[in-house]
């Protein structure tokens, strides 16, 4: 085990799928040279040459395009869209081919792809640069959704993503690239599905993601001064959905509060919600509460931009709530 950033992590999985398979490589906007706009793809080109680590030119549309294109002929590119919230650009390749195409030609083609792409706020980048629109994706047969919280779930679930034969949509919090925790020196795939507990607890179930599976073990921290035992999910994958962990803790604490940083409405929360309401009423002590960002552009003013965005306060207020 090595301690490394999430940055690091996500930089140590790609540098060891591409050593052991020479079918992967690196394409997008700066991901050579400099480095990646946030520097994960690092040294990488250093490595493997301007071939295996490509930079494209200014067009979303030409990286998608191009990477499904590869990805139909038997490569394995891992696309770098710079941030998230350019992916309204290439939407016809990704909903349109990359997600239909396995079925479309009866299982002959596959496009093993994995889209990798920064979203989230946190560093004042105002509305076209800050948005968390993982939601949209999961809406889509076909296309898996990755969202990881944690440096070595980070690596495993990109392992995992770059050997699946799937087109793979690929989340990482710009936020979080610093954040740091121990990696395996030889990184194992996580299986796509699978939650993760953070932290055990009876009284309430939060199921968050991403920045939000930090600020919701801060909350836990607070609240199990006052006595309130909080058990914290991270679903990790969107899709595939690991309903059965969830169950199963729903089950366990009657009470469940379900955060995310992407906008409230029609927010990858209301799915979950939706799921416990249909399957796992009868587990239920409280209507499940459910947190998101306001329904509005990302500020671009840090004060602004930490208002919308949930935070530790509104998920302890919420528990309590909760557990009148």
């Amino acid at each position: 085990m090595a301690k490394k950033t999430i940055a690091e992590a996500i930089r140590s999985a790609l540098h060891q799928e591409m050593k052991r398979d020479e079918k992967v490589f690196i394409l997008g906007e700066d991901v050579g040279r400099f480095g990646g706009c946030f520097g994960v793809t690092g040294n990488l080109v250093e490595v493997f040459g301007d071939d295996r680590v490509r930079d494209t030119p200014i067009s979303e549309t030409a990286i998608i395009g191009a990477a499904v294109g590869a990805a139909a002929v038997g490569m394995r590119p891992v696309p770098e869209i710079m941030f998230a919230d350019f992916l309204t650009v290439p939407m016809d390749q990704l909903v349109n081919q990359a997600a239909k195409m396995h079925y479309m030609f009866g299982g002959k083609a596959k496009v093993p792809m994995v889209v990798r792409a920064p979203v989230g706020s946190g560093i004042a980048a105002a509305a076209q640069h800050s948005q968390s629109l993982e939601a949209w994706f999961t809406h889509v047969p076909g296309l898996k959704v990755v969202m990881p919280s944690m440096p070595d779930d980070y690596a495993g679930l990109l392992v995992a993503s770059i050997r699946d034969d799937n087109p793979v949509m690929f989340f990482e919090h710009k936020a979080m690239y610093g954040i740091s925790g121990e990696v395996p020196d030889t990184i194992e795939p996580i299986p796509l599905g699978k939650a993760r507990i953070h932290r055990e607890g009876s009284d309430i179930t939060i199921i968050a993601t991403a920045m939000m599976v930090h600020k919701s073990l801060a909350a836990a921290e607070q609240l199990a001064k006052d006595g309130v035992s909080v058990e914290v999910l991270d679903p990790r994958t969107l899709v595939p959905l690991d309903t059965e962990a969830i169950a199963k803790s729903v089950a366990k604490t009657n009470r469940v509060i379900v955060v995310h940083e992407a906008v409230k409405r029609s927010g990858f929360g209301a799915e979950i919600a939706a799921f416990i309401a249909e399957d796992c009423f009868d587990s239920l002590d409280q209507p499940v509460k459910r947190l998101g960002m306001l329904n509005t552009p990302v500020p671009f003013s840090p004060p602004l931009e930490q208002y919308v965005v949930p935070n530790e306060e509104r998920i302890i207020a919420a528990a309590r709530e909760l557990m009148q």
